[in-house]
């Protein structure tokens, strides 16, 4: 039974921590090359920073869903009214987050995938 408790307690404060974490927005690559005059080492550089870009915004946008998923009350019908208030509050901030982050990527990926049809073009034989 003390194991029962003891694990619960692990559980319940490993919760409280992740909550508390605060999820780090990636940043961008510093520059996408330009097709035109680009070489294949400069490509292939920056098609693998942005996929470490791509994958950080996804662990970005992972860690801001499961903080937006945070652990309600079995019933909600007994928050206040400023509870009620405060979770809304939160879940549309977090909305935000992730929409503004979605559109970053898109935005930025999509540059560097114009650049890198530029630079297939240039480079068919």
């Amino acid at each position: 039974m003390k194991a029962w408790i003891l694990l619960t307690l692990v559980f319940v404060f490993g919760l409280a921590a992740h909550a508390q974490a605060t999820c780090t927005y990636p940043h961008s690559p510093a520059r996408i090359p330009d097709g035109k005059t680009a070489t294949k080492e400069h490509m292939v550089a920056a098609a693998q920073d942005f996929k470490r870009y791509n994958d950080e915004m996804n662990m970005y946008l992972d860690c801001i869903k499961l903080e937006t998923d945070a652990p309600t009350p079995a019933d909600p019908s007994k928050l206040t009214a400023d509870e009620k208030k405060k979770a809304d509050q939160q879940h549309k901030k977090y909305v935000q987050k992730n929409d503004l982050a979605v559109d970053e990527l898109q935005s930025v990926v999509g540059r560097f995938n114009e650049q890198l049809k530029i630079y297939k073009a240039r480079n068919v034989q």
